[in-house]
């Protein structure tokens, strides 16, 4: 019988293969951690000491710009936000504004109570009766006056002031010659047109007379020299527009009582 070789043509040396030659492709791998403690696992590391012999980062140097440029920029960005952004007054802006507006209106009612609002009424109850004037031992200052004399009521604002300034000093008097009552003194002063102011010492002589519209120094100056004691005033007769007196005839009030 014949013996079978073992191996005779060494078939030990072909390995037959049956899998298709592909190319292997390289799988990215994140960097491996070494084994700590016997675990191993991929983990994401921040690399904290880089490697000198990488390529180290390129930096860009900082670009010198000149302060006028810079102050330029400045400029042009702020006005930009400026018109952007519109500025409305806070609460207390208002508040000033409110307060001023009511002190500049209480400052005009006063001026105009206190000049231009005075009336004829308002020096009548002011005035020192007619009979006292003439003997606390001052001047005086009689105006003979109408409530329908237009002149009258002009001159009432410029009397205030003087009176204002001198009543401390010189008696203030307004005789009504609508009262029927004070005829003796029209005829005894020789009151023929209105206005008439009428000035008298201390012992109650006739120093000088003002009648009509005026320039209120005439008035002023007379005063201050009765204040002072003169002997004179520097205005002794001086006429301007006036209302006649004789229109009183109409406006006759036969009350004794009634005040002027």
């Amino acid at each position: 019988m014949a013996r079978v070789l073992s191996n005779p043509i060494n078939l030990n040396r072909f390995q037959p293969s049956f899998q298709a030659s592909f190319p292997r492709r390289r799988s990215a791998s994140l960097p491996r951690q070494k084994n700590i403690g016997g675990f191993r696992g991929n983990k994401l590391v921040c690399q904290t000491n880089p490697d000198p012999n990488d390529s180290a980062p390129t930096t860009e140097e900082p670009v010198s710009v000149p302060d006028s440029e810079k102050n330029q920029t400045s400029e042009t960005t702020n006005s930009t936000q400026n018109a952007g952004s519109i500025e409305f007054p806070n609460r207390s802006i208002n508040r000033k504004i409110a307060l001023a507006s009511t002190f500049a209106a209480v400052g005009l009612f006063l001026s105009t109570r206190l000049d231009f609002g005075v009336s004829l009424k308002d020096l009548s109850v002011a005035a020192l009766p007619y009979e006292e004037a003439l003997s606390n031992g001052r001047p005086t200052v009689v105006e003979f006056y109408a409530d329908w004399c237009e002149v009258c009521r002009e001159l009432a604002p410029d009397v205030y002031k003087v009176e204002q300034q001198y009543k401390d000093r010189v008696n203030f008097v307004m005789l009504n010659v609508d009262n029927t009552k004070w005829e003796q003194e029209l005829d005894e002063f020789g009151v023929e047109g209105i206005p008439h102011f009428t000035f008298l010492d201390k012992e109650g002589n006739e120093e000088g007379n003002v009648v009509g519209r005026l320039p209120r120094k005439y008035l002023l100056e007379n005063v201050d020299a009765l204040a002072r004691g003169k002997a004179s005033v520097p205005h002794a007769r001086a006429v301007g527009q006036y209302t006649s007196a004789e229109a009183r005839k109409v406006h006759r009030v036969t009350d004794p009582r009634s005040h002027g």
